[in-house]
């Protein structure tokens, strides 16, 4: 008879996939699948996946690498350790379960820790036994048994397919598969909010394609380098990612030559949601995303968050709306943007703008400056000198 064939390897959890209709599953799926495929692909050659209906396992040589992509792909609930066997036509029976335990727990349990075991089988004689089956193993496994708190789990799953043995359970990032949500277009800072606003979309399955506004040559290219260093790390969360960069200092010093000073942020603001509209329907984005938080900074008050919103009629999400500054900072730490963030740079919003700006905006005030430009030409100007970039 073929020997069986079993894989050590990391076993994956859908999570929330399984609250979607059975056809939006399987597609929430396969594009999970191909998401995998392609970061593994290109991070751990020779990795291999398995889908299993309601599961996938991963093997490869480094599990560890392994590990550090699926905690950052979207769609995962749960990471286990864990084995997978493949057995031949007539074989894979409990006997090859007990044999396989029986030789490699003292590896997976230290002499000391406690366990407790569950087992999962669609096979209606098994189902039966359960009880018995569970006491068999246990008996191989010497080490204490502890039902009520264990410091491990061992989880047993015996398919028509094969069997599936594990264990330490890890929370992973949940959310939907990147992509499944369709496209986002992200105002992209490089400060703290907006790369988190961004990820925060990605793990709802939006895939992600960044703007952003820059003032250089009128000051340095710091800004463009920070979010050139974090698309590159954005990349532990989407296959790949487009960034467009629009050079917007000779609209702000256009802007300045008539603004009351205290407007030009609210001004630089619907000026940039206008030239995103543009973009946005040119890339088929469903929404465009800011980093906004109510009330963190003067121009996101309720009624200037209002008077930028009124320049455009694009649906704009702004996840991070109820976050307060530290939590933001949490997530920000936790995804390796925050010390990328952090470096100093010239806001091309802060560009040419006096302190006191505005907390109180009147929007008849802001259109009736608006009235002196010539946006239209503004706008067309940005569009012939941005550049676009793929990560």
């Amino acid at each position: 008879m073929e020997h069986k064939i079993i894989k050590k390897g990391i076993l994956i959890s859908f999570g929330e996939l399984f609250l979607k209709s059975e056809g939006v599953r399987s597609n929430f799926i396969k594009r999970l699948i191909n998401n995998l495929r392609f970061l593994l692909d290109k991070n751990i050659p020779g990795s291999k996946i398995y889908f299993l209906r309601d599961r996938i396992f991963v093997s490869a040589d480094d599990l560890s690498g392994v590990k550090k992509i699926l905690n950052n792909v979207s769609g995962i609930s749960n990471i286990s350790d864990g084995f997978y066997s493949i057995p031949p036509v007539g074989g894979g029976g409990l006997e090859d379960i007990f044999s396989f335990i029986k030789k490699n727990y003292s590896s997976w349990l230290k002499e000391k820790e406690t366990f407790s075991l569950r087992i999962k089988t669609e096979n209606p004689g098994l189902k039966a036994k359960k009880n018995k089956i569970i006491d068999e193993i246990a008996f191989l496994i010497k080490r204490k048994v502890n039902l009520s708190n264990p410091d491990k789990e061992i989880n047993i799953d015996i398919r028509k397919n094969g069997w599936l043995i594990h264990f330490n359970k890890e929370k992973a990032t949940g959310g939907l598969p990147n992509g499944s949500s369709g496209k986002v277009l992200v105002l992209m800072s490089g400060g703290i909010d907006s790369p988190v606003a961004g990820y925060m979309m990605a793990k709802r399955g939006a895939e992600n394609i960044w703007l952003h506004f820059h003032s250089f040559p009128l000051v340095s290219n710091a800004s463009i380098n920070k979010i050139e260093e974090l698309a590159k790390v954005f990349l532990n969360h989407q296959a790949k990612l487009k960034v467009y960069f629009i050079p917007f200092s000779k609209a702000q010093i256009e802007i300045k030559s008539v603004a009351d000073p205290k407007y030009r942020v609210l001004l630089y603001r619907r000026l940039m949601l206008k030239i995103a509209e543009k973009i946005m329907k040119e890339e088929n984005c469903g929404a465009m995303v800011t980093g906004e938080s109510l009330g963190q900074v003067s121009s996101q008050t309720l009624k200037n968050i209002n008077i930028t919103q009124d320049a455009t009629k694009a649906l704009i999400l702004r996840p991070l709306i109820g976050m307060d500054k530290e939590e933001i900072i949490n997530i920000s730490r936790a995804n390796n943007f925050f010390d990328i963030s952090i470096k100093p740079q010239e806001d091309c919003c802060t560009l040419f703008v006096s302190k006191g700006q505005t907390a109180e905006g009147d929007l008849k005030r802001v259109k009736e400056i608006e009235k002196k430009l010539n946006v239209s030409k503004i706008i067309r100007e940005c569009l012939k000198s941005f550049e676009v970039r793929n990560y």
